[in-house]
């Protein structure tokens, strides 16, 4: 008797509903490549189905909690200061005040104002440190920029109601290092004579190591003090100020010298010919015609920004012609750096890793650093690697220690797009964590991770349609000067973006 063909149909599904055909893996000859279990999972009570597995609880601080999860649940930093752009995790605005979060101490371990910001060409680090500058001069900063060595803050200044000064041979712009700057009310005649003194010395001192580039003898700073008092008598008797030039002429008498030295053992005449012959450069060498006669421009304190154009300076791959200018512009800014009432002030060092390998110039910095908080300063320093603070100078060196010093003095850390050889040296330096540092590998243009003290951000700046315009470095900044010389219409737009 033959079964309808409907009939075994049914009966070869029913068979094979009971045996389900084999996963691939089953198939493979190999028994040890099978898996342990289906694909359903491990059968019966050890699968933990139904919530009978039951684990202790495991406490920790946030503090903890955010070190081994950064970004995650993060609360900003306020609404309080400079409007950056988005916090990317966050989904939210990122605003930042370095005197905000330091006042209100509401960010553990923010000790200082300072900052530095490091990325790779093209990233977006310059627009950032403008961004900053420009915005926040809403909120009440004066911005100073001592050394511009490519001339792309010109616009910048002269846009938001400030100026610039170019100083280069042949240029009308001249500095006079050796100026005093305004007594504070606060401040005795006495007192302030004896803070003039040692600033001039420092400058001398910074100024004969750079041309050098050796650390002076002691009858060298002996012969220094003694050619600066010489000279700050003559200028008081005549009512002038002292200059660099009249300080070289000094130091080459050699019998002026040792009869100023007195009864004292020893002779300076010839221990100060080195120096003489140093600074004579800034006389009558490249630097000539800058830093050797009176000021021709004076300082205003109440001016937005000023920056230092130093663009025709230092083109042939020597960076002595432009550290020798930059010690002097910083000595002569000084005037106003100061004064303890002088209000809220970034001071931002563009290219300073053109500045890493002279040690006279770091000590600047680093007293700069480390007065920031009682002056009211916050610094920003911009380098394209991490790893140019290493080239300070050899493990140990004074250069090198200084180097480290500026970066363990600031507080905040900006680290925008890395290159791959790189990234170790940055997290050794900064103490990146392994998602930090494989954050800062994946960076986009424009958005940076920032380490505000013990807290970790990442951010997507966000500029403005005429900020961007303004900013764009790939343009000749002359081009740019003409499109915004109205400042009254420029200004309001800024201050809607803060």
């Amino acid at each position: 008797m033959t079964r309808p063909a409907s009939d075994v149909a049914t009966r070869r599904q029913a068979r094979l509903a009971g045996n389900p055909p084999k996963h691939r893996a089953e198939q493979t000859l190999d028994p040890d490549l099978r898996p342990t279990y289906p694909l359903a999972g491990r059968p019966g009570p050890a699968s933990a189905r139904g919530g009978k597995l039951a684990l202790p609880a495991h406490r920790m601080t946030t503090a903890t909690a955010s070190g081994a999860y950064p970004f995650v649940a993060e609360g900003g930093l306020g609404a309080e200061g400079v409007f950056i752009g988005r916090d990317v995790h966050a989904e939210a605005a990122f605003c930042f005040d370095p005197f905000s979060l330091y006042d209100s101490g509401r960010v553990e371990g923010f000790t200082n104002p300072n900052a530095v910001l490091a990325g790779i060409i093209g990233m977006g680090k310059s627009a950032l440190a403008k961004s900053i500058a420009t915005r926040s001069i809403a909120h009440g900063y004066r911005i100073y920029i001592p050394c511009d060595p490519k001339g792309e803050w010109t616009a910048v200044s002269q846009a938001l109601g400030g100026y610039s000064i170019a100083l280069g041979p042949g240029l009308p712009g001249l500095l006079n290092p050796l100026d005093a700057p305004a007594r504070p009310a606060s401040v005795s005649e006495e007192d302030w004579f004896t803070e003039v003194r040692k600033r001039r010395l420092l400058l001398l001192a910074s100024l004969a190591r750079t041309v050098l580039k050796r650390d002076l003898l002691p009858m060298e700073h002996t012969a220094l003090d003694l050619a600066l008092d010489l000279v700050v008598a003559d200028a008081a008797a005549r009512g002038t100020v002292p200059l660099l030039g009249e300080i070289a002429h000094v130091l080459g008498s050699p019998e002026r010298l040792d009869q100023a030295l007195g009864h004292q053992a020893g002779h300076l005449g010839s221990a100060a010919q080195d120096l003489a012959h140093a600074l004579r450069r800034l006389v009558h060498g490249d630097l000539s015609g800058m830093f050797d006669a009176p000021s021709t421009v004076s300082f205003d304190p109440t001016t937005p920004m000023l920056s230092i154009d130093l663009s025709r300076l230092g083109g042939s791959g020597d960076d002595t012609a432009l550290v020798l200018a930059m010690t002097c512009a910083s000595a002569w800014m000084e005037s106003a750096l100061s004064d303890p009432d002088g209000g809220r002030r970034w001071v931002i060092y563009d290219e300073a890793w053109r500045l890493m390998r002279h040690v006279g110039l770091l000590e600047r910095m680093q007293s700069q650093w480390k007065l920031s908080r009682g002056l009211g300063i916050a610094n920003l320093m911009v380098i394209h690697r991490l790893s140019d603070l290493l080239s300070a100078g050899d493990a140990g060196s004074r250069g090198r220690v200084l180097a480290e010093g500026l970066l363990a003095d600031c507080s905040t850390r900006i680290i925008y797009r890395q290159e791959p050889d790189q990234l170790a040296a940055a997290a050794s330096l900064l103490g990146l964590t392994g998602a930090e540092t494989q954050a800062v590998s994946a960076l986009t243009k424009g958005r940076g991770l920032w380490k505000v003290a013990g807290r970790s951000f990442i951010t997507q700046h966000i500029l403005h349609p005429a900020e961007r315009e303004l900013f764009d470095t790939d343009a000749r900044m002359a081009a740019k000067v003409r499109e915004f010389t109205n400042t009254d219409a420029l200004i309001p737009v800024n201050r809607r973006v803060v």
